[in-house]
C-alpha cells in the first residue's frame, strides 16, 4: 500500500528490533552509530521516556517507523518482547508497506527460516507455556512472523567477515 498525502509522517527511519543481552553495546551500537553518521534516525528502547509502558510505545514506535532492521541473535526468539515486535513489523510490512531487513547474527538463517536449532528449543517452550494459558494463537503469530520475515533478503554476519578478510588480502597482494 503506498503512503498517502494524509499519512502522518514517520518520526524514525528505523527501527531497530533486537535482543538485547546478545548485541547491545558491541555490534548494535556500531549498526546505530553508522546509521546516525549516514543521518538516518533510528529508535532504539534506549530512546523511550522513562515511565512509558513499554510494549505500547514499541508498538506505536515500530508504526510510526519507514524501516524496520530485525537482527536475529542466539537468543532472540527467547523473548516474547521480541517476538511481539516481530508480529508487529510483519503487519507494517503487509498493510503500511514497511521495507523490513533482516541481519543474520552469529545465527544460520536457514535456523530461523525453519524453526531449529536454538529458534526450535525457544518454540517448544514457548508453546508449552502458552498451552497453559490457553493462548497457542500467539504463538502461531509468532512462528509465522519468524517464518516470513527471515525469509527476506538480508545479511548473514558470518559473511561478512569473510568479504572483509577478502578486500584486505586483495589490497595486500596489490
Amino acid at each position: 500500500m503506498e503512503a498517502t498525502s494524509s499519512t502522518p509522517p514517520c518520526k524514525y527511519d528505523v527501527f531497530i528490533s533486537f535482543r538485547g543481552k546478545d548485541i547491545r553495546g558491541r555490534f548494535l551500537s556500531h549498526l546505530f552509530d553508522a546509521l546516525q553518521r549516514k543521518q538516518i534516525n533510528p529508535f532504539m528502547d534506549e530512546n523511550l521516556r522513562k515511565g512509558e509502558e513499554i510494549s505500547p510505545a514499541l508498538l506505536e514506535t515500530i508504526q510510526d517507523s519507514y524501516v524496520s532492521i530485525v537482527v536475529f541473535s542466539q537468543n532472540y526468539a527467547d523473548s516474547p518482547w521480541c517476538l511481539d515486535e516481530l508480529v508487529k513489523i510483519l503487519e507494517c510490512k503487509e498493510i503500511l508497506g514497511q521495507l523490513v531487513l533482516p541481519i543474520f547474527y552469529h545465527v544460520d538463517p536457514t535456523d530461523v527460516q525453519d524453526l531449529i536449532g536454538n529458534f526450535g528449543e525457544a518454540f517448544a517452550v514457548a508453546k508449552h507455556g502458552e498451552e497453559v494459558k490457553g493462548c497457542l494463537g500467539k504463538v502461531d503469530k509468532w512462528r509465522r512472523a519468524l517464518m516470513e520475515i527471515s525469509n527476506l533478503a538480508g545479511w548473514d554476519s558470518r559473511n561478512i567477515k569473510y568479504h572483509i578478510e577478502e578486500a584486505e588480502n586483495r589490497k595486500k597482494s596489490l
